[in-house]
């Protein structure tokens, strides 16, 4: 016979919201991080595909 599954406790739940929020914001500074690292030229750790100027056309 099935039987009702215990109701989670608040605490419970506000940590693993709390722990969700906390790996959303890592993330978020770590691309931010990444950004910046891009523009001033100091990323060495990828490659990304750079734009051609062409100097023939002006």
């Amino acid at each position: 016979m099935a039987v009702p599954k215990k109701k989670t406790s608040k605490s419970k739940r506000d940590q693993r919201r709390a722990t969700w929020k906390r790996k959303a914001a890592d993330q978020a500074q770590k691309a931010l991080s990444m950004g910046k690292s891009i523009l001033t030229g100091r990323a060495t750790g990828f490659v990304y595909p750079q734009e051609e100027e062409d100097e023939d056309e002006e």
